[in-house]
């Protein structure tokens, strides 16, 4: 299923989140310009083992290395067009109402936040591995369980595929999200019975960010600062 746009208008201009789509695609062309792939992305996505060592070392007394900070640059590569599009098209359709609701810095905040936590939580399944993960999956995945608590009234319009045919209906907002992310927990539960050296889909970082973003939109819902979003019927 891929979502088309949803049916809630946007409480104030979104330009963080348009930003953060902008530092994406820029990030997306040095990486691609990069001479030496492998060394690009050995400096600036997660590598689990070394990043683990880093940390260890740190926590211990060490010094400081840039690789401490890879949980933050990572989210911003890619690994492909249809990585990159997949993402910021997600972003794009559900981002601007959650920055709307949470206002423009601490949607920013929210957004690094659920990204690193989502990547805490792959590392904890995937810790001794060498390959390099990046992506802003983990940290879009925290939007859409936001989204989720914020708006529980809202539709989205979807593009459904039916074998040779494709539909487009209206789908409501918690049933999406809950088909969205039932699929991210049953791949995640899935992987950990593959005994794969391959890289893939860090499923795990999806299911991190989308509970973030739960537990973020369920605390301002419940500090009462913002209104949800409640549809009209007519009678």
């Amino acid at each position: 299923m891929l979502p088309l746009h949803d049916d809630v208008p946007s409480e104030r201009l979104p330009f963080v989140n348009y930003l953060l789509i902008l530092a994406c695609l820029f990030a997306f062309v040095q990486e691609i310009r990069s001479p030496d792939l492998a060394v690009f992305l050995a400096q600036w996505a997660v590598v689990p083992k070394r990043l683990g060592t880093e940390f260890s070392e740190f926590a211990a007394g060490g010094g400081w290395d840039q690789a401490l900070l890879t949980p933050l640059t990572a989210m911003f590569l890619h690994g492909g067009w249809l990585h990159l599009l997949g993402n910021m098209w997600f972003l794009f359709i559900f981002g601007d109402n959650v920055e709307g609701r949470l206002g423009h810095v601490r949607y920013l905040l929210f957004y690094l936040f659920a990204g690193v936590a989502a990547t805490g939580l792959q590392l904890a399944f995937d810790l001794g591995s060498p390959l390099p993960q990046l992506g802003a999956s983990g940290a879009i995945a925290g939007t859409l369980g936001a989204y989720l608590v914020m708006f529980p009234y809202a539709r989205v319009l979807t593009l459904i595929p039916l074998g040779f045919f494709v539909t487009t209906a209206w789908i409501a907002a918690p049933w999406f999200l809950g088909i969205w992310f039932l699929l991210q927990a049953v791949s995640g539960l899935l992987s950990l019975s593959l005994a794969s050296g391959g890289g893939g889909v860090a499923w795990w970082a999806h299911i991190g960010g989308f509970l973030v973003g739960v537990m973020v939109g369920s605390f301002f819902r419940a500090a009462r600062r913002y209104p949800r979003h409640r549809r009209r019927f007519r009678r």
